[in-house]
């Protein structure tokens, strides 16, 4: 029966609603009376009690509130049950409550609501947390509290800040329960956790037999994070049998709800048996600031219960309710008020009825009275007292504190404003909110068992089942995974390095390996994969590429192996031949050196022409300057000066271009002539995507699924490879004859193929970069573990230990040569030839600026000129330009200088050369010839000599 019908239901059977009235009362009287409903007994209603009683006392005792009106608040004890709240709630209606403060519990709050929305009057809840508790579906009930949706957000963060993943949640099997836990799972999951077990229990007397059914559970469970959400009675039996099963130990961590600090606070002090079970249990308390008002009242509480009864927050909670209710009851009458009732037709029995609803009255300014509720804003003993708009309590906050001996110590705070933080809420207001990981800080946790080390928060189950690991069973390669014959054991480098990384684990994991696969071919390792979504297995071991496809099901471990797809092609050893000096250029690169050579050339005997006697001359001999100059340049063998700056300029630049050309040349013509080079039709997995002929690739690998799906290749051009042999074999045979052109498989294959194929090579680069990974269900900490041990392999030396047992590489893989002529390409020099060409260009342009000038300067009278005699042609015009382009510039007094001084020393050298003739010839004579035929040669020789020195005179 739902909340509405429960109501009806009261409504016959009770008896005391049979005095219908309808009062009016002035706008302040002179009692103003306010239900409060709770349980009396409970750890929150002792201490609520008290707080309301004092807080009405200070009400009534302050002039500057109500204004001569009389608070009186009628408490009623709900026993914790639904339908004796409800009851109570009803008597409230026959007399004028305009308000009503409690229950504390949800279950209670929940059915109460129902009657306060139907009669207007607001109900103030200190203590009732449930987060389902809406003010969009009861308008008329305020939460005066902290809902559990922030303190669920505080457990979320807290078990982020540790790096946990899963964690148990047991809690009590009603609306408080199951409504904070689903708040919880929300929260984790935002932070990619998990509730892995939700153990509940039921809300009335439950015997210890019970809890320990269902901690038996949890101890069988993976996850060592226990979620306590439940009320103190049933807490305490949840410690003390974890304790006796042995749950209060190392690795554990127990975290409970802010239920226990109410009790810590209320209680003086625990009986050291109870403290004993919760060693180490982390708690949460709704955070209230320290103040001289606060402390004041601290003081004052233990004079009145004789230091019997401590305090707690929502103790304080119930005493500022209490003041909220004045304050809006001051604003109610303020704003013109009256505290009226009126009966509500729908309630008013048909006729012939014996029931008698008239006393059902409604306040009629509820509504005004619910308005200044939620617009109050005042400083109570819980801080600054206002709400938000969707009707919560401002700026919630949580104590984190530390179970230990006899009492607790804080550890810091969480706030919804910076979250973790050990810094107080309140100075963090005064900052900008800050999120950052950097900014989320804890104290220093002891932890269950004493220990100060953070627990891992997971082990393997204790219980008794053992990890299925899928195993591929692979008909080829086999040096990777294969099982053994006869046998159910597993042997090859995957599971020799699963089987070491398991054994780094710090705890012990019983593994069975199940075999994947017929045995008669390779099996599709996407669908091993996905055996593990589905449960079959808990793990896959192999050679299983980490793709993004499969990443999307399951947790791969970190890479130890390094994998990627790869081309392999047959090649074809080239010969050197005549004509090998042509290979280290391309085509392209040829070309362009080659009209760089003229270009450069021309370029420099324009910009020396006019300067430079050593490129004038006739038509002819200019044409051979030109080419001698540029081609002797590719040597450094060029022996014509260069006079002017531009000329200089563009020759060095040139020359370093020529450096670089000739070097790369050298270097790529000596590794043609002595290193044995390959070719390939096949120059990658674009030559392949461009063709049409058949590629092969290897049974379940994920390179058809790639080739056809992420390259656009058709399925007909894929051929399925079983083994090594059929490899060799399709590619011996080539597309034409039912073979293939090349083959697309993963790295590691490929390298152990060509260990023994030495007329196969890689051809072009790997085009896909990915690794071989354990793969594990989605969350899974062991994938995380795993991956720690597979990273100590590899630090250690141990994987390339395994790696080297079984995949070592022969002679084959070893050899230098490559697939691929590395050719000088165009692209490759581009930079240098663009700077050298802009440089001629713009040595060109302030070569010809001056001789246009001068042009543009003599043009008129050439064109009257030309009027008399070529009728002022176009060829005329062009002639005289390039006349002034072959016009010889007169030289400077400096260049003058430098012309006689270099004739000085040509002159010289031609002296030199023609004494040491005539010495020569001096001492030929003198041995073949008489004395007269002497004299006669000498004179002839003094003549020259004479000639010679009147020669250099002039």
């Amino acid at each position: 029966m739902n909340a509405i019908g429960s109501l009806w239901l009261l409504f016959f059977l009770s008896g005391t609603l049979i005095n219908g009235y309808c009062s009016n009362v002035t706008s302040r009287p002179d009692i103003v009376n306010v239900g409060a409903i709770f349980t009396f007994a409970s750890t929150i209603g002792r201490v609520a009690k008290v707080a309301i009683q004092e807080a009405v006392k200070d009400v009534n005792s302050d002039p500057n509130i109500l204004r001569g009106t009389k608070l009186h608040v009628i408490m009623q004890n709900s026993n914790c049950s639904g339908f004796l709240g409800m009851v109570e709630a009803l008597r409230f209606m026959e007399t004028d409550i305009v308000a009503i403060i409690g229950p504390q519990s949800s279950v209670v709050a929940h059915i109460i609501s129902h009657v306060a929305n139907e009669l207007h009057v607001p109900l103030l809840s200190f203590a009732a947390t449930d987060p389902t508790l809406s003010s969009l579906q009861f308008p008329f009930f305020v939460r005066t509290t902290h809902s559990d949706l922030y303190q669920m957000t505080a457990i979320a963060e807290i078990i982020g800040y540790y790096g946990w993943k899963e964690v148990i949640a047991i809690f009590v099997d009603d609306d408080y329960g199951r409504n904070g836990v689903s708040a919880l799972n929300d929260k984790l999951a935002e932070r990619r956790c998990k509730i892995s077990y939700k153990g509940g229990i039921h809300p009335g007397s439950v015997n210890r037999g019970d809890i320990m059914g269902l901690l038996v559970k949890v101890a069988m469970m993976q996850s060592r994070i226990i979620i306590l959400h439940v009320n103190p009675d049933i807490g305490y039996k949840v410690f003390s049998v974890a304790q006796y099963l042995g749950l209060m130990g190392n690795g554990f961590v127990w975290m409970a709800t802010d239920w226990l600090s109410s009790v810590l606070d209320s209680a003086v002090r625990l009986p050291s048996e109870i403290m004993d079970t919760m060693q180490g249990v982390l708690v949460l308390r709704q955070h209230t600031p320290d103040s001289e008002r606060r402390k004041s009242f601290f003081s004052r509480w233990n004079k009145i219960n004789g230091g019997s009864l401590g305090l707690h927050a929502y103790g304080l909670y119930a005493y500022d309710s209490v003041w909220l209710v004045a304050h809006a009851i001051d604003a109610f009458f303020n704003q013109g008020g009256l505290i009226s009732f009126s009966n509500d037709s729908r309630l008013i029995s048909a006729e012939g009825g014996n029931l008698h609803l008239e006393a059902m009255g409604i306040f009629d300014d509820g509504g005004l009275l619910l308005r200044n509720i939620l617009q109050s804003n005042f400083v109570g003993l819980t801080g600054p007292f206002k709400f938000n708009p969707d009707g919560s309590l401002f700026l919630p906050a949580y104590d984190i504190i530390n179970v230990i001996g006899t009492g607790y110590r804080q550890i810091g705070y969480w706030s919804n404003y910076s979250g973790l933080s050990t810094k107080l809420p309140e100075i963090l207001y005064t900052m900008p909110p800050n999120r950052s990981t950097t900014s989320q800080q804890l104290y220093t946790v002891i932890w269950p068992g004493g220990t100060l080390s953070i627990p891992r928060g997971w082990v393997f189950p204790n219980n008794g089942k053992q990890l299925r690991v899928g195993v591929p069973r692979r008909v080829s390669f086999r040096e990777f995974v294969s099982q053994e014959r006869g046998t159910d054991n597993f042997q090859g480098f995957c599971i020799d390095v699963f089987i070491a990384a398991i054994n780094l684990l710090p705890y012990a994991v019983p593994y069975i390996f199940i075999p994947f696969g017929n045995g008669t071919k390779n099996p599709s390792y996407s669908e091993l994969v996905n055996m593990i979504t589905t449960g079959n297995f808990d793990a896959a071991v192999g050679d299983i590429g980490i793709v993004t496809s499969r990443t999307k099901i399951v947790d791969f471990t970190q890479p130890y192996a390094s994998s990627g797809l790869v081309v392999v092609a047959p090649f074809e050893k080239l010969h050197t031949g005549a004509w090998a000096f042509l290979r280290p250029l391309s085509r392209q690169m040829w070309i362009v050196t080659s009209c760089f050579f003229l270009f450069v050339g021309i370029v420099v005997w324009i910009l020396e022409h006019r300067i430079n006697d050593d490129f004038r001359g006739s038509p002819k001999k200019q044409i051979i300057t030109i080419l001698w100059f540029s081609l002797s340049t590719f040597f450094f063998s060029h022996r014509e000066n260069t006079a002017s700056n531009l000329g200089r300029m563009v020759l060095l630049i040139w020359l370093f271009v020529v450096l670089i050309v000739n070097s790369s040349y050298t270097a790529s013509l000596t590794s043609i002539l002595t290193v044995q080079q390959l070719d390939s039709p096949i120059k990658g997995i674009e030559s392949l995507k461009k063709s049409d002929e058949p590629i092969g690739y290897q049974v379940g690998s994920f390179a058809e699924q790639y080739l056809s799906e992420e390259l656009g290749i058709s399925k007909s051009r894929l051929k399925p490879l079983e083994s090594p042999e059929e490899y060799a074999a399709a590619l011996e045979l080539g597309p034409h004859k039912g073979g293939v052109v090349a083959i697309v498989d993963e790295r590691p294959y490929v390298e152990l193929f060509l260990s023994s194929q030495c007329s196969f090579r890689v051809v072009g680069q790997e085009f896909t970069k990915d690794g071989w990974g354990f793969a594990f269900p989605r969350e899974s900490p062991l994938a995380i573990d795993t991956s720690t041990a597979i990273l100590a392999l590899s630090e250690r030396g141990d994987l390339q230990r395994i790696h080297d047992k079984w995949l070592k590489q022969s002679s084959c893989m070893l050899e230098n040569a490559g697939i691929e002529l590395d050719q000088l390409h165009l692209q490759s020099y581009g930079g240098l030839f663009f700077v050298c060409g802009t440089a001629c260009f713009i040595a060109l342009f302030i070569y010809f600026l001056p001789i246009t000038h001068k042009y543009c300067v003599i043009s008129p009278d050439s064109a009257s000129n030309n009027q008399q005699q070529e009728g002022s042609s176009r060829s005329g015009r062009l002639k005289k330009f390039l006349s002034l382009m072959d016009e010889k510039k007169e030289h400077s007094q400096g260049e003058s200088k430098r012309r006689k001084m270099e004739e000085l020393m040509d002159e010289k050298k031609e002296q030199s050369h023609g004494e040491n003739k005539r010495r020569k010839m001096e001492r030929s004579l003198s041995e073949n010839s008489s004395k007269d035929g002497e004299t006669e040669v000498m004179a002839s020789i003094d003549r020259k000599r004479s000639c010679s020195f009147t020669s250099v005179n002039h």
